[in-house]
């Protein structure tokens, strides 16, 4: 917001700070709704839910942008725009598998499913993009992977189709970044 950045690194930090715990608040939240949703309550459509969840965040960020606290941007070229479809529809993807893999397995062999990210982000960033990491960043993916080979093969909640989507959701995620 123009006029109210935080103007010490101290607030700047507690600003940071806040900002984590909100997100990660908000992602944790979600996730458990979602599991709710389609376990406890027993709704059957994963992509229906995250309909719900798209439209509402439409609308909320349709009202924020009234605030004008946040700048409208408006896309300039076809080839932004064929961009951001693309984004948005691995975006949606991940959200999908994501959400339907939450009806098969729990949501703590979901979250570590998705530790991955960083594995297939930097394995894709290599393979499409030619951008390579440091070799100690590759080193460090290794007992991520392990561990979640491990932690399948000895997952008693294990489902193949869960899994599986969960891995795509997670795949996606990678593109996406």
């Amino acid at each position: 917001v123009p006029g109210l950045e935080p103007q010490t690194k101290a607030a700047k930090k507690v600003v940071t700070i806040v900002i984590c715990v909100l997100w990660y608040a908000c992602n944790i939240s979600v996730v458990l709704l979602n599991k709710a949703l389609l376990t406890t309550f027993e709704f059957k459509k994963p992509v229906i839910l995250t309909l719900c969840h798209m439209l509402t965040c439409s609308i909320l960020s349709y009202f924020v942008s009234l605030t004008k606290i946040f700048p409208r941007q408006y896309v300039q070229t076809r080839s932004q725009l064929v961009k951001i479809c693309t984004l948005a529809g691995v975006f949606v993807t991940s959200i999908v598998l994501g959400n339907v893999s939450l009806r098969y397995i729990p949501v703590s062999f979901n979250q570590a499913i998705g530790a991955t990210t960083p594995f297939f982000t930097a394995m894709l960033a290599a393979l499409i993009q030619a951008k390579f990491e440091s070799r100690v960043t590759y080193i460090s993916l290794i007992p991520v992977v392990v561990g979640i080979i491990i932690t399948t093969g000895g997952e008693p909640s294990f489902h193949t189709f869960g899994f599986l989507a969960c891995v795509g959701g997670t795949f996606c995620r990678g593109l996406k970044s």
